[in-house]
């Protein structure tokens, strides 16, 4: 059995994690973290997700928690500064970790790809499986379309949601300006407003919209003359990001060290 520690236990995300892992085969759920100073810290881990205490306290730091807890591996969906700290636990102990976090600066994912230099870690925005089969469509469809279609992409999620665009929507316009051979930082366009005149052959477009309790919708749009191809994916519950991540975790394990993806869990072929 793997034995999985969640960071951010008492979220959304760390509740739902922890819920699955308890219904999901060859997984176990060994403990969980929060922040230091956090009212959650030292509630039972198990009764915070609703299946019962497991006589496992949330512990403010995930080294001990891999210690006191013999978790294999750490499963991070919390805030960029948490999770490079959890990022540097997991080295010093060598132990394996997911990181679904999302709005990360470059200099904190180059962080996370020298940390895969030392212990296996898996990589994603999101861990859905119809999002990473997605990622797959919309390069085919670019790649056939060509720039007689102009691309947008619009993502919507629930009003709480901090960082934007979304990693998911992020990753969509980084794979889709690698197949058009453009540059995001010049071709991406996140904004409009005012008179921008028209718009230029090439853009790829990133469009925000935060709304309610939106889980997640993402769609991509190329748009040619007397057409439009639309592929859309949404999610009706946190549970396809969870399940994602423990297959994720339970699929690291005993891995070498690296930086994996979703695309590497799900077996699709690269390419």
């Amino acid at each position: 059995m793997v034995q999985v520690i969640v960071t951010g236990a008492a979220g959304r995300m760390g509740r739902c994690i922890s819920s699955t892992i308890k219904a999901f085969e060859g997984t176990t759920l060994a403990g969980g973290t929060e922040y230091a100073g956090s009212e959650f810290v030292g509630q039972d881990v198990g009764e915070l997700a609703g299946i019962g205490r497991i006589e496992k306290p949330v512990l403010a730091d995930l080294g001990e928690a891999f210690e006191t807890c013999e978790g294999d591996v750490a499963i991070d969906f919390t805030t960029p500064a948490a999770t490079m700290k959890h990022l540097g636990a997991a080295v010093k102990l060598n132990k394996a970790m997911v990181i679904g976090t999302t709005g990360m600066e470059k200099d904190e994912e180059a962080k996370v790809r020298e940390a895969s230099k030392q212990i296996p870690i898996v990589f994603a925005p999101n861990m859905s499986v119809g999002i990473n089969l997605m990622l797959r469509l919309i390069c085919e469809a670019a790649s056939i379309l060509g720039e007689d279609y102009d691309i947008e992409i619009v993502e919507t999620h629930h009003r709480h949601k901090k960082d934007a665009p979304s990693g998911s929507a992020m990753k969509m316009a980084e794979v889709l300006a690698e197949t058009m051979k453009k540059n995001l930082d010049t071709d991406g366009v996140f904004t409009r407003k005012g008179m921008i005149g028209e718009r230029k052959r090439g853009d790829i477009g990133v469009q925000t919209i935060r709304a309610g309790d939106v889980v997640g919708d993402h769609t991509v749009m190329f748009g040619g003359i007397g057409e439009r191809l639309e592929i859309t994916h949404k999610a009706s519950s946190r549970e396809t990001f969870a399940r994602g991540a423990v297959k994720a975790a339970l699929w690291l394990h005993g891995k070498p060290a690296g930086l994996y993806s979703m695309q590497d869990v799900l077996g699709f072929e690269k390419g």
